[in-house]
């Protein structure tokens, strides 16, 4: 009986004792049945292994497109708040340890700001802000507040409508005296 053609690679698992000449005598005569199958009747054969392998690789490459889409996200949302945090920075107006009391409602809560007389009326008019960082609140101008509330809405507490003045000769309360100790 003469011995089968052996490829290297079935030589070498031979050699180490992996397999047997009977695994390779099956092997060879399954795969010389596919090709006939294949050549006779035009059916291709469907090996399962690559395909389940095919399948775990698209499923790999649809994770790791998730994962970097997300990656991204967060890389872009780190970047809108240090954005936030330095335009904030740069154009704050100072708060008064002494100054007048300023409430306003964050999250149901009421919290309280000092700030000078003039700061008091631009918070109320509409001419000034307050926006929340993670270190407090800090007050900007409206221009910024509003290039702020662009990049992130929530970012902004406290943004009033500008408010006009009223013309003198339109308000019917002109001829009354407001109090200057009135504080709402």
């Amino acid at each position: 009986m003469k011995k089968p053609q052996l490829n290297p690679l079935q030589a070498q698992l031979l050699k180490s004792g992996l397999t047997n000449e009977t695994k390779v005598k099956q092997v060879k005569a399954e795969k010389r049945k596919q090709d006939k199958l294949q050549r006779n009747n035009g059916v291709e054969i469907v090996d399962e292994v690559k395909l389940s392998a095919e399948q775990a690789r698209q499923q790999q490459i649809e994770r790791d497109r998730e994962l970097n889409r997300q990656r991204k996200l967060a890389e872009e949302q780190k970047a809108l708040v240090a954005q936030i945090k330095q335009i904030t920075l740069l154009n704050r107006i100072a708060q008064e340890a002494d100054g007048l009391l300023y409430q306003f409602n964050h999250q149901n809560k009421v919290k309280t700001v000092y700030v000078g007389d003039k700061v008091r009326e631009a918070l109320i008019n509409g001419r000034a802000g307050i926006i929340g960082l993670e270190s407090g609140y800090e007050i900007v101008p409206a221009e910024v507040a509003r290039k702020i509330q662009d990049r992130d809405p929530h970012a902004v507490i406290v943004l009033n409508q500008v408010t006009q003045d009223v013309a003198v000769e339109d308000d019917p309360y002109a001829d009354f005296q407001i109090p200057d100790d009135l504080m709402w």
